[in-house]
Parts: structure tokens; sequence; C-alpha cells
């Protein structure tokens, strides 16, 4: 599984670092960044809750 985060979507709400630390993280710019990529399969379900979670839809496949 692979996401991204639409850097002009993000609006820095933290929810996807909230819900799936391990795969979502702060970048420079103080906007969600995906860490893992590809995202492990055992981290898949929490990566999608974040990803169906996001407010803007800024989470997305590549």
């Amino acid at each position: 599984m692979r996401l991204i985060v639409d850097q002009d979507l993000c609006i820095s709400c933290g929810l996807c670092i909230d819900t799936c630390p391990e795969v979502f993280d702060w970048n420079d710019d103080g906007k969600a960044d995906v860490t893992l990529d590809p995202i492990p399969e055992d981290l898949e379900d929490s990566a999608s809750e974040a990803q169906e979670g996001c407010p803007t839809e800024a989470i997305q496949e590549p």
C-alpha cells in the first residue's frame, strides 16, 4: 500500500498523525507527510483509517 499527502490540501489538523503515528508525521513545513513507503502490511488498516478520517481528503493513493 502506498499513500501520499497532498500538501496543498493538508490543513495541519494532525488527525492522521494521532490515528497512525507510525506512518504519518510532520514535515518541515508543518504539514503531515507519509514516513513509510511502502506502508507495511501490519499498518495498512491504521493508515486506511487515517485516510478515511482526513477532513480535506488530502491523503491519497499516488
